[in-house]
Parts: C-alpha cells; sequence; structure tokens
C-alpha cells in the first residue's frame, strides 16, 4: 500500500516583525543589504507565552475541523520539533491529550529541523506500507525566535515561527510519496547548534554570558549558533549533487520534475541551488518573504500555499528537499494524482 499527502494545515502566531521595525530597533545593520540576502520581508513570531505546542494544536485542529472523520480513523500522531514545550515528555503525548485522541493511537515526536518533514514523511509511509497504520498527523513546527539572541542579525532576521498538521494516509487521489532518501553528516553537527541546555552542558551564570562575533552578531551559549559560510558551502556543493543522484538513481533528470519544494532557507540558498541545477525560476517555489525560514514547518508550508496559488496539477511530479540542522538533508519524490 502507497501512501500520500492528503491535506495541510499551518498556524502563523499573530505577531508579524517587518524589516522595518528591526530596522528601528537596530539602525546599524543594514537591513536593506541584508534582507535582499535573506529574502524575507517579514516574519511570524510567537509572543511569551505561545508554544510551538500552541501552534500545532491550532493546525491540528483546523485539520480536524476541515475533514471531521479524521480523527476517528486517525493511527498515530507524529511532532516534529527541535522547540518542544519540556525537556519531557514530548510534544506528541501533550497534544494527543490536548486533542483527546484515543488511546490506540500512538504518539511519539522527532527531533529534526529543516529536513524533519522529509523524514516524518518516510517514517509515515514505511508505517502505512508496513500495513501498521492507514492515517497519519504529522505536526511540523518550530519556535526558533525563542532561541535567538535579539542582537543576533543572522539569525533575527531569517527565521519566523510556524507549525503545520499533515494527513498522510494509504494512497488514492492526493500527492503520493513515490519515493524518499535521508542522509546525514554528523561529524559537522557544530556548524548549527545550540551549544549550552542540554546534558553535554546544562545551564549555567557562565552560558548566559554574551559574546559577539566578528561580524557583530551577539549569542550566548544558550542561543543559536550557525557558521554561516560553512553552511553556505554545504548547501551550495552537498544538496545540489544529492539532488542530481538522487534522481538519477530513479531514472529520472531534472526536467523530469515539474516543480521543485525546497526548504525555505534563504534567497541567497534557493537562488544557488536554483542555478546550481540549472532551474528556471517557475520550476521552483517560494513563499519566504512573508514568512521568513519556518524551520520544521518549511516544506509543509510551501507545499500547501503552492497549492492554494494553483502550481500543482494532477500529473505532474514534485520534489521535495530540506537540509539544515544535523547536518542532515532529505529529498521526496512526490507524483500528484
Amino acid at each position: 500500500m502507497e501512501a500520500e499527502i492528503r491535506a495541510i494545515t499551518a498556524t502563523l502566531p499573530d505577531r508579524v516583525v517587518t524589516n522595518d521595525e528591526l530596522d528601528r530597533e537596530h539602525p546599524e545593520w543594514n537591513l536593506e543589504l541584508v534582507a535582499h540576502r535573506m529574502g524575507v520581508q517579514q516574519r511570524h513570531i510567537a509572543g511569551p507565552d505561545e508554544t510551538t505546542l500552541d501552534l500545532g494544536h491550532r493546525a491540528a485542529l483546523d485539520l480536524f475541523e476541515a475533514h471531521g472523520a479524521l480523527p476517528s480513523c486517525l493511527d498515530v500522531l507524529i511532532f516534529c520539533t527541535q522547540s518542544a514545550d519540556y525537556i519531557l515528555p514530548p510534544n506528541a503525548t501533550v497534544l494527543h491529550g490536548r486533542l483527546d485522541l484515543p488511546q490506540r493511537v500512538s504518539a511519539f515526536d522527532i527531533n529534526l529541523a529543516c529536513s524533519g518533514f522529509v523524514y516524518a514523511l518516510d517514517i509515515a509511509r514505511s508505517m502505512i506500507r508496513a500495513g501498521s497504520a492507514e492515517n497519519i498527523v504529522i505536526v511540523a513546527g518550530d519556535t526558533y525566535s525563542k532561541y535567538i539572541n535579539p542582537g543576533d542579525r543572522s539569525a533575527r532576521v531569517l527565521f519566523g515561527d510556524a507549525a503545520t498538521a499533515s494527513w498522510i494516509a494509504a494512497a488514492d487521489r492526493g500527492l503520493r510519496i513515490s519515493d524518499i532518501s535521508c542522509c546525514t553528516s554528523g561529524r559537522e553537527h557544530a556548524i548549527f547548534m545550540i551549544p549550552a541546555g542540554g546534558c553535554r552542558q546544562p545551564r549555567s551564570d557562565a552560558t548566559r554570558v554574551e559574546q559577539t562575533d566578528e561580524s557583530g552578531n551577539v549569542r550566548s551559549a544558550e542561543n543559536i549558533h550557525m557558521a554561516g559560510r560553512e553552511l553556505l558551502h554545504f548547501m551550495a556543493t552537498v544538496i545540489p549533487k544529492h539532488v542530481t543522484d538522487f534522481l538519477a538513481e530513479r531514472g529520472l533528470t531534472r526536467d523530469d520534475i515539474d516543480l521543485y519544494v525546497f526548504h525555505q532557507a534563504s534567497a541567497v540558498v534557493i537562488d544557488s541551488l536554483r542555478m546550481a541545477l540549472g532551474l528556471t525560476p517557475e520550476r521552483v517555489f517560494v513563499n519566504l518573504s512573508r514568512i521568513g525560514n519556518t524551520v520544521s514547518a518549511s516544506i509543509p508550508m510551501a507545499l500547501r500555499d503552492a497549492q492554494a496559488e494553483g502550481r500543482i496539477a494532477s500529473g505532474q511530479r514534485l520534489l521535495l528537499c530540506g537540509f539544515g540542522v544535523g547536518l542532515s538533508w532529505a529529498s521526496a519524490l512526490i507524483d500528484a494524482l
């Protein structure tokens, strides 16, 4: 039995932070130049008491409201996030309780970021093909704003908060998941990380000390640390080869894909991928400007928006590709039935 993406809902925080607002707060940041490279004009930011779980809850409720039979036939709830409410229990079990789901519905988290939705798709697809589940909901979301130092220009301009809920079911009419490849390069994990706050380096007075890097970005060990040059090199070299090899191994070329839905990392990253793969702009979907990089929610939000804009039609073939923290990356081949 094959699997499909049957429906996607999304939730954004009410608060919108524009580049004009950031420019007034930090006139020294040269927002015009940075925003051009990032491709982000505004982003939605969770409130002080608003979490990824709250956003995911709203997305799931919207999904259930649109598909009234889903709660009674749901088998599995997967929550993909790196900004859970608690160290334990996992977000999925708390959401299971909020949604008042039957005890027979299993629930678990996966701790991945920008590649996480495709990884979760692989898990859901495998469970459906094995016959252990027929209907699965993947909630993917993050509130990275809670990990970003207010003085970190590189991260604050780029990231936005969001959550999505996706219904994965036995295929018969939707976006069929034809194949998936998931990859990892764990030796490079330090390129994108939060050093403190876990068991290896617990929070302390020392981890809250702020430092300024050579680009003027302010961070403590409890904030997101991105090695920008190394990340760009990884995305510009590893990902195009991965996409080309992924297609070639399935007897396909880049021209066999009607629409590419990359993780919305930044404008400079998406442009570099497009040029490296020789793709015209109309074959690459982008919704980065109005919501920013929404981490694990990025790909499902882009897929939902592409459908809403009429960019996906029956008979088309899509490629989803996520990449980031881990370092990890993953691609999925999708056939629109």
